[in-house]
């Protein structure tokens, strides 16, 4: 299990020392790397900021005045907010007993000054690494533990089901032919459930021969299928759904061999086959509403963040192009002002599902960036084929036709949209991508709005 490359910028490290400089360089190489730092220069301040925010992470000098780094270490592990912090202790004390006592009062690391900054970047890394998938591993747990609980409720629920509601049961006996194939069955063994499903008395069913026609009017393959379970001992499950005069709903057929027969229940799971279709809408509905903006009906800002960071890392690997389209309907507080909000908001629909007709490809993402603010994630997309789209915006929402009396550049709604493209490298994050983006955005607005401008952004690898 590898630490998430993609969750570093939120993770945070306290470095506590009592020397200015020393603070000033960990803080800019941790910095430097995607971490977020705070600092203090002794014990006890060092204390009240872990137990206030835990950090994900404690780099610690030993040699400290009023409180020394074993101190501030054997307290922080004496406090239940604070004792899982893993705590890599940074000194010039050499000595190994120094060392041991380091590990004795709870450090998980024992970094030498002066220090390599690749090692301690490394050493960082994997104490960060350890510590996430300890968190994991927790929620794991949780997450079997909950499962176990509805899964246990589940069966009470099934076992009470199936104590209200008995199985049909039936035995149907072989009959071959000549040739020892066999040609029919024959009933020899119905209880009174399924024959009350049947629509005929037990004693009327037992002995009644039963053809493949018999079979092909619930199912075309169930006769073919009793006879492999016969031949062979395989049982066979099947849930169909069924309906004659007396009965109609969804039924889970279970044949076993028996003797030279096979041995047949069937339960009604009508009513599980309903709360199933009620689950998996609900669970679509919960998934609409956590990932959709419910105005717009676009994906959401949360989406937003998420995807580009993950198209970011993707294309960094395979060395691709990744473009941005921010949107800006022009004037849409004086739109806003004019026509009312519900007005707004129907605008502001039309809008997105106009973008959103316009970008087909299953990798591009449209979200709704915030208020008036549109986005667009166009993977292995370059500058020019992202132009191309947002040309295409532009033309959609023109044909909208949308009245703007109130627009100084336009008599119907129109957009300013700013283009970012880049290759994505190891030393930018999609933040730049990001702010190309917008800044593109702001000079289209600064030049008359209404258009289109574009910024490439080049590589820094």
């Amino acid at each position: 299990m590898n630490f998430p490359s993609q969750y570093l910028s939120f993770q945070e490290i306290l470095i506590i020392d009592d020397q200015i400089e020393n603070l000033r360089v960990l803080s800019d190489v941790l910095e430097l790397n995607g971490y977020k730092v705070r600092k203090a220069r002794d014990g006890k301040t060092a204390l009240k900021n872990a137990q206030a925010l835990a950090p994900d992470l404690i780099l610690m000098d030993i040699r400290m005045p009023e409180m020394d780094g074993y101190e501030v270490c054997r307290q922080l592990k004496a406090h239940p907010k604070t004792q899982g912090i893993p705590i890599i202790f940074l000194s010039a004390m050499n000595q190994t007993s120094d060392k041991i006592k380091a590990f004795q009062v709870g450090g998980v690391d024992y970094v030498s000054k002066p220090f390599q900054i690749n090692e301690l970047l490394a050493r960082v890394q994997t104490q960060l690494t350890i510590q996430w998938q300890k968190s994991q591993l927790q929620k794991e747990i949780k997450r079997r533990q909950c499962m176990e609980e509805i899964l246990n409720e589940s069966r009470q629920l099934l076992r009470g089901i199936l104590n209200s509601c008995p199985l049909g049961i039936a035995f149907l006996k072989a009959v071959r032919n000549q040739q020892n194939q066999i040609s029919y069955f024959r009933c020899a063994l119905v209880n009174p459930i399924l024959s009350q499903a049947l629509g005929k008395a037990s004693n009327q069913l037992i002995g009644e021969i039963v053809l493949r026609s018999t079979f092909d009017s619930v199912n075309p393959m169930l006769f073919d299928a009793c006879i492999n379970v016969v031949e062979t001992g395989e049982p066979f499950h099947q849930e169909l759904f069924y309906e004659n005069q007396w009965i109609r709903g969804w039924y889970d057929l279970n044949f076993i061999q028996h003797q030279d027969g096979f041995l047949v229940t069937i339960m009604d799971v009508t009513d599980r086959k309903e709360w199933e279709t009620i689950l998996n809408q609900t669970n679509q509905t919960l998934y609409q509403q956590a990932t959709l903006d419910s105005l717009t009906q676009v994906y959401n800002r949360r989406i937003f963040d998420l995807s580009l960071k993950q198209e970011w890392q993707r294309l960094k690997r395979e060395q691709l192009p990744l473009s941005l389209i921010l949107v800006d309907i022009d004037h849409f507080k004086r739109y806003n002002d004019y026509y009312g909000h519900l007005e707004g908001d129907r605008c502001l629909y039309q809008v997105a599902q106009a973008i959103k007709q316009v970008v087909k490809r299953p990798a591009d993402l449209v979200t709704r960036y915030g208020g008036e603010e549109f986005a667009v994630i166009l993977p292995n997309t370059d500058l020019k084929g992202a132009h191309t789209v947002a040309q295409l915006i532009q033309q959609a929402i023109e044909s909208l036709k949308i009245p703007h009396a109130q627009s100084d550049v336009s008599d119907w709604v129109s957009l300013s949209i700013g283009i970012s493209s880049q290759v994505p490298n190891s030393l930018d994050t999609a933040v730049a991508l990001i702010l190309a983006a917008d800044q593109a955005l702001y000079q289209a607005k600064e030049q008359g709005r209404n258009q289109i401008v574009l910024q490439c952004l080049k590589t820094s690898d």
